[in-house]
């Protein structure tokens, strides 16, 4: 063997080794690949509609405000007593119904000498009692116009996630203060023309025609009271058809208003 051809075996060898080496060392783990921003986002989109399936359903407000005549004319021929038990047993009922889709708030105002919150908007469920009316003084409609439409502004009071409200006015007399600036005012809001608006008249001294400007439900005209029992008959109408609508798939859907047929009451004496 000459030396030339010993060189050639030497690295033939050497390169070999170097083969044999590399086939025999473990391939290294492959990495994995690091998260992206917008699969960290998924997973807390996912984490967060989770948590949702288990999270409780607030209930939402429907709004039920009362603007009730209490001037002196009202305490005579059993008005005021009539329109307390109605007052009462309408909020009774309202506390009773299920609040799984809708809660039923009730405010009462009163104007009777003063115009005056007699029950801030509250849920019908949290009244423990209701005090009662008292007539007298004259008949100041224009400052509870002004006090329901600064109530139905009031984004804290009513959300706007809120039902249409219901507003009703009822009244036995004229106004007797400037009440066609304050009315406009309320009618031309755009919560109250979204807003069912009802409206009883009491006796033959109510103003019959502002009253029918007020009520704007074509389901629902102008109710007219001519005794006690009327007032009771109105007054459940209204709870029958605030009860059906929180029952109802879509609470902002008006129903039907129908007024129960009197009942015998010998005793009953007409306005």
């Amino acid at each position: 063997m000459g030396f030339a051809k010993y060189q050639e075996d030497i690295v033939s060898r050497y390169v070999g080794d170097l083969a044999m080496r590399s086939t025999k060392e473990p391939a290294s783990a492959p990495k994995k690949p690091c998260p992206s921003a917008s699969n960290e986002s998924d997973q807390r989109i996912n984490k967060m509609s989770s948590l949702k399936k288990f999270a409780v359903a607030t209930p939402r407000p429907l709004p039920v405000i009362v603007l009730a005549d209490t001037s002196g004319s009202m305490g005579e021929n059993s008005k005021i007593e009539a329109l307390n038990a109605a007052m009462k047993e309408m909020v009774s009922t309202f506390a009773q119904e299920s609040r799984l889709r809708a809660e039923i708030q009730v405010g009462l105002i009163t104007f009777g000498g003063k115009a005056q919150m007699h029950l801030p908007l509250v849920a019908a469920h949290g009244v423990t009692g209701v005090s009662e009316f008292q007539a007298g003084g004259a008949t100041p409609m224009g400052a509870a116009f002004d006090l329901a439409r600064q109530l139905l502004e009031d984004k804290d009071r009513i959300p706007s996630r809120a039902y249409r409200p219901v507003l009703i006015l009822l009244s036995d007399g004229q106004p007797n203060d400037d009440w066609e600036a304050p009315f406009n005012a309320l009618c031309n809001s755009e919560r109250a023309q979204k807003a069912v608006r009802l409206a009883m008249a009491i006796g033959p001294d109510a103003d019959v025609a502002m009253l029918k400007d007020f009520a704007n439900d074509a389901e629902a005209p102008i109710f007219k009271a001519h005794n006690a029992r009327d007032i009771h008959r109105f007054f459940r109408a209204v709870t029958m058809s605030v009860t059906t609508r929180t029952a109802s798939q879509n609470p902002d859907t008006s129903t039907a208003f129908v007024v129960p047929p009197p009942d015998d009451d010998a005793l009953d004496l007409d306005f």
